[in-house]
């Protein structure tokens, strides 16, 4: 079977317009037919004619057949713009634009298509069931068609933001856990500086105790001696001044003990661990800030 490069519905649209204008073509034709036959039964009587009558009557069938062709021409052209309002109004309601091609209506080989068309069609050894011409109308002629896209377009977009929200949600979620999680960190941060501070403390209090007690000892010493020999005041009055000197130098060494202590501590490996987390959160709060305000930007 001849086709036309359609789908089915629009093939089916054309084969019930092809069949009303075969059936008005009919019509027409046998109106031809009859005004015809009307000449024969009413002006061809007798049975010579003269030249002039000849004319006279072959005049009258000429106006006839003039008009009737005329009128079914006509009706043909207002009948096709009618089908071309449909379509051009069912297209409007979709806000399209659509385009013709007047040189292809009198291209020779698409004809010749459309004529196999019809014979394939209409031809008494398949020819289909007759089909209610008047049920098959253009169905987005009112507000249907356009109210059905509309509301899958509001569902489409209500299911969209409710993806939307649901992620938001998420996102709120995973923010407030990290500003949990450095509240924590912080904490224990915090925690670990001040057992870092009781330690310095510690090892100072007992380094300072134990040269008071080397001092007082010291003291004892010098006094019992110096009691005991005087003889020997000078050497002791020397030894006191080393024990002075080792006592500056002690607490030289303390304090050099104590930065080297913190400068270990900084460079320990949990003081790292927690001061990269520390950097890493920072940086995923403000990442999840950025989007969450993008998000609310969006909505």
């Amino acid at each position: 079977m001849a086709e036309l490069g359609l789908n089915e519905h629009h093939q089916n649209e054309v084969i019930n317009y092809m069949r009303f204008a075969r059936s008005k073509r009919g019509l027409r034709l046998k109106t031809v037919d009859s005004c015809f036959q009307d000449l024969k039964e009413s002006r061809l009587v007798e049975e010579t004619f003269t030249v002039d009558e000849v004319s006279e009557v072959l005049s009258g069938l000429q106006a006839v057949v003039h008009s009737e062709v005329e009128s079914e021409l006509i009706n043909t052209s207002y009948t096709n713009v009618l089908l071309l309002r449909q379509l051009f109004s069912q297209a409007e309601k979709w806000y399209l634009k659509l385009q013709t091609d007047i040189s292809e209506l009198e291209n020779r080989e698409l004809l010749e298509q459309v004529a196999e068309f019809e014979k394939a069609e209409f031809t008494s050894s398949n020819k289909k069931p007759i089909v209610d011409i008047t049920k098959p109308k253009l169905v987005p002629l009112n507000e249907s068609g356009t109210t059905e896209l509309l509301n899958k377009e509001i569902l489409r977009l209500q299911e969209e933001n409710e993806k939307l929200k649901s992620r938001l949600k998420t996102i709120e979620i995973q923010a407030t856990n990290a500003l949990d999680e450095k509240s924590k960190l912080e904490q224990a941060l915090q925690d670990l500086q001040l057992d870092q501070g009781n330690q310095k403390d510690f090892i100072k209090a007992q380094d300072l105790s134990d040269l008071e007690n080397t001092v007082a000892a010291l003291k004892n010493e010098f006094q019992k001696t110096l009691n005991d020999k005087t003889e020997n005041q000078k050497s002791l009055e020397e030894n006191l001044a080393t024990a002075k000197h080792d006592l500056l130098r002690v607490q030289e060494q303390l304090s050099m003990a104590e930065k080297e202590l913190e400068k270990k501590f900084q460079q320990t490996a949990a003081y790292r661990n927690m001061k990269e987390i520390l950097t890493k959160k920072n940086d995923q709060i403000k990442d999840l800030r950025k989007r969450l305000a993008k998000y609310e930007s969006e909505d």
